[in-house]
Parts: C-alpha cells; sequence; structure tokens
C-alpha cells in the first residue's frame, strides 16, 4: 500500500470540489433520489446545504461548518441547523487500500462529525446488507475519542455492529490528526497518526467488505449517535480537512 493513487489537497490554492457530490436536505433518499427516511436514516436534525457558510475552501483546508439558522423547506418543514455533506459517489471508489485523511473536529456536545465509507453497488442488498465502514466518527462532547465500525447483516433484524474506540492521551479531536484505513481481503484496521488502535478479520461470506466504496464526510448535529441535547453555544462548529490520500 505504497503506491499513490488519488490525492486531494485541499491547502492547494487551485482545489475544487469536482471529484464530490454536495448533498441537500434531510432526507435519506434511494438510488432514484427519492426520500425514504428523515434525519438521514440516524434521527440527524441539520439541513444540509451548498451554501458557502456552510461548505467552503480556504488556505487552512477544506471546511464543514453546522450553524444555528433556521430552514424552512416547501413540504412545509422546519430544522433549526445547517451544515455540510459531501461525497465520491460515481467518481471515486475502491476496494482495498490505504486511505488517510487528515481533519480537525469541532468539540461541543451535540456534533457529530464522520469519515466514512458506503457501497458504489449494493450488490449484497440495501443497508446493512452491502456493508458500511465508519474510518472516524466522533461525539463533539467527548473530545478525547474517536471510534471506527463496521456495519453489516443480511438485514435489519440480524445487523451486526463491530465498533472501535480511540482516546488520545495529550490532544484532543480539535487539532489535527490523520484519520487511516487500512483495507485488505483478510482484514480492515483502523490508525490513528499512524498507530493502529483496532483489527477486524473479515469473514467470507459473511462481510460484504469485497467490493468498491466510495467517501463520505459530513457534520451532523444531533442523532442517535450520541442522543444527547445540542449545545448551541458551541455552534458554529467546524470540521476541517487538509488533505486525502489513497494508495494502493
Amino acid at each position: 500500500m505504497n503506491k499513490l493513487i488519488w490525492q486531494q489537497n485541499f491547502l492547494d490554492s487551485h482545489a475544487d470540489l469536482s471529484a464530490w457530490n454536495i448533498r441537500l436536505g434531510n432526507d435519506l433518499l434511494d438510488n432514484d433520489g427519492q426520500p425514504i427516511c428523515p434525519g438521514w436514516g440516524n434521527g440527524e436534525q441539520q439541513f444540509y446545504t451548498d451554501r458557502a457558510s456552510n461548505l467552503y475552501i480556504d488556505e487552512s483546508g477544506l471546511h464543514l461548518c453546522a450553524r444555528r439558522e433556521t430552514v424552512e423547506t416547501a413540504d412545509g418543514r422546519s430544522f433549526a441547523y445547517t451544515s455540510a455533506r459531501l461525497d465520491t459517489k460515481d467518481h471515486l471508489s475502491f476496494c482495498y487500500g490505504k486511505l488517510v485523511v487528515r481533519a480537525k473536529l469541532p468539540v461541543g456536545q451535540g456534533l457529530w462529525p464522520a469519515i466514512w465509507l458506503l457501497p458504489q453497488h449494493q450488490v449484497y442488498g440495501p443497508w446493512p446488507a452491502s456493508g458500511e465502514i465508519d474510518i472516524m466518527e466522533a461525539k463533539g462532547r467527548l473530545p478525547q475519542q474517536v471510534s471506527g465500525t463496521l456495519h453489516y447483516g443480511k438485514d435489519m433484524a440480524s445487523k451486526s455492529t463491530d465498533e472501535f474506540s480511540y482516546k488520545f492521551e495529550d490532544s484532543t479531536i480539535s487539532e489535527f490528526h490523520d484519520y487511516a484505513l487500512e483495507w485488505d481481503a483478510g482484514s480492515i484496521r483502523w490508525l490513528v497518526d499512524g498507530h493502529c488502535f483496532a483489527e477486524r478479520r473479515l469473514e467470507a461470506g459473511v462481510m460484504p467488505f469485497d467490493e468498491p466504496f466510495y467517501l463520505v464526510l459530513n457534520l451532523a448535529v444531533g442523532g442517535w449517535y450520541d442522543n444527547v441535547a445540542v449545545d448551541e453555544a458551541a455552534l458554529p462548529g467546524v470540521m476541517t480537512v487538509a488533505g486525502i490520500w489513497l494508495y494502493e
């Protein structure tokens, strides 16, 4: 896993989002773009936008910014928060390799930044059958901890969740760290700043992690991952990504 095959340098003055899809709204969509579940399936409270106040690039990187502001939708719904979500579906997907994302994350109760992977093609069926790989998730109220997780299973009734946590000793999520995933046919490994804190052996025929996945970056507000009240004093909260490197 030493050959660099894809890179996003958001510190470059010419950086753009041409390799990304910017997602909008509060609804989880099906493959035809039709809404199937509010809150992105997670009870999230924010409305994602493509506004420059929520998603922008400057000299310090790519920024996803969660804000306290009201959005009224055409169907009569109201949302108290805005933020950003983007992904590389149909632009970049990969099966096996090493992915490194250098990022710093917001601190504050109710903030939920995530770096994760979803299947490019749902070969084994809809979620969770085709799997999900969470490279990094953080609970803003726990600034010294991040987690990596696998989701899989034939259906919701038999869903498995393998979650592993890492605690910083002399730092917090508010500083830049390298969050990485090493993935091969035999296992998936999670790393922070080069330190492997967890490994999960892959079981052939049981776990669906042998197909291409694409990358997702998002900053949620609220949601079931950490079902607590949002600390609005922590807003605006910003997730900053300096760069992304994919090796084979």
